[in-house]
């Protein structure tokens, strides 16, 4: 291939299409590399898009074919002991109208529709194509190496979304090889419902959806987590837990998902249900101090590449996608300005920076340390407090006062006041 591009992207998943996308819009040279057989193919995510990041790529997407499973009309978060759980939710009728605040989908169908968005604005879209190595004059990138016979590729600038563990992002240079701790092994399957059925089971009518995110046993004390996602006539089931616990625990991801899907209010949810899909991809967990160097002459990281994803909130798809939205906005200015080098591609990190993806991330910067130093916010705590809720809603003519005192020797036998003081008071300082 012997043309030369404004703009090389490596990656259709959320981040590469946006990226394309807003740079074939806006009137530049774009291609894009995909290794599966079309967008999607190789894609994994909980299964959760989020409407105002989606929204600044293609407005009214949900007008415009996209291929959405639900509106969230429902968000619970499960505590979760082995026999029992203490549910969380929140509720509105006000997400079930339009412009709505989320949808769950499958990646196979979704981002094969995004990326033909991007096609239709200009993009050139090459898929079960590999991206092996960068083109380098001096120091600046200035194209990439294929797989493909006669496969490189010249560019004025890259935009790497290849999602976590980047190996090219590791060749660049800008990201060291990533420890075990900082990678989410997650598992998902596809089970197959009737529509009805999944209506009545989480009491939702029409395109209304729910998500279930479950915490405690869901991942056997592990730092991760449980989740359970209405799609039209499927679920999607699925367990993440960091990598380096599950190495030392010695347990598989299948493993890790089969016990969650024993437990006995996960098993009623999807009784009767047939699996369709298994799936399996890391998440980056290492948060704002994880970054790499997000530029260099001739290239940029955007996405799970960068290591762009809110563990708190669960969030992924919509830090990818406006990451990639910027890196595309940068590419457009360094064509103005005729300058591919670090001087421009500086305004890429400016411009993270004044949006939520960096402030999110740097205000949640020393969770994840926080959390895997004090392993009984997955472990005790949760059995805490399955065992309050138990004894405070028995009834059995015991007199309240002594449930009280039995709930408090109970939490004092397993850890102090002072302790769970301590505990609280650092968690608010973390998360704040």
């Amino acid at each position: 291939m012997t043309d030369k591009f404004d703009v090389i992207v490596v990656g259709a998943g959320p981040a590469g299409i946006a990226a394309a996308h807003t740079a074939a819009k806006a009137g530049l040279k774009v291609i894009m590399f995909e290794r599966g057989d079309h967008p999607g193919a190789k894609n994994v995510m909980g299964g959760v898009i989020y409407r105002q990041p989606t929204e600044e790529i293609i407005p009214e997407f949900w007008k415009k074919g996209a291929p959405l499973e639900r509106h969230l009309v429902e968000q619970r978060a499960w505590i979760m002991d082995k026999d029992s759980v203490v549910s969380i939710g929140y509720k509105s009728s006000l997400y079930g109208e339009e412009p709505y605040n989320n949808f769950t989908v499958l990646r196979a169908r979704f981002d094969r529709w995004f990326a033909k968005q991007a096609v239709e604005a200009g993009a050139l879209l090459i898929t079960e194509t590999v991206v092996e190595e960068f083109l380098y004059e001096g120091n600046k990138i200035v194209g990439v190496k294929t797989g493909r016979d006669e496969g490189e590729v010249r560019a004025n600038v890259v935009i790497l979304a290849e999602g976590a563990n980047s190996l090219l992002a590791q060749k660049s240079g800008m990201q060291r090889h990533i420890p075990t701790d900082q990678l989410a092994v997650a598992v998902k399957e596809i089970i197959a419902l009737p529509k009805g059925t999944i209506e009545d089971r989480f009491n939702v009518e029409g395109d209304q959806g729910v998500t279930i995110e479950c915490y405690g046993e869901s991942t056997l004390g592990m730092m991760g987590t449980g989740f359970i996602y209405t799609n039209k006539d499927t679920l999607s089931i699925g367990v993440g837990a960091i990598m380096d616990q599950m190495l030392k625990k010695k347990i598989a991801p299948y493993e890790l998902l089969e016990h969650f899907k024993n437990l006995p209010q996960v098993k009623r949810l999807i009784h009767g249900g047939e699996i369709k899909e298994y799936l399996g991809h890391l998440i980056p967990e290492g948060g704002y101090k994880a970054i790499p160097k997000l530029y260099r002459d001739g290239l940029m990281i955007a996405g799970d590449a960068a290591m762009m994803v809110n563990g708190i909130h669960r969030e992924g798809s919509n830090l990818a996608m406006i990451s990639g939205k910027i890196a595309a906005e940068t590419a457009i200015r360094a064509k103005e300005r005729d300058d591919f080098t670090s001087n421009t591609l500086a305004f890429y990190k400016q411009e993270l920076e004044r949006s939520f993806v960096l402030k999110d991330l740097q205000k949640y910067q020393h969770v994840g340390t926080f959390m895997e130093s004090n392993p009984h916010f997955f472990t005790l705590y949760p059995h805490l407090a399955n065992y309050a809720a138990h004894e405070l809603l028995k009834v059995d003519s015991v007199p309240k006062r002594d449930k009280q005192k039995k709930i408090l020797h109970k939490v004092r036998q397993e850890r102090s006041l002072w302790k769970i003081s301590k505990d609280l008071f650092r968690a608010w300082r973390v998360m704040g």
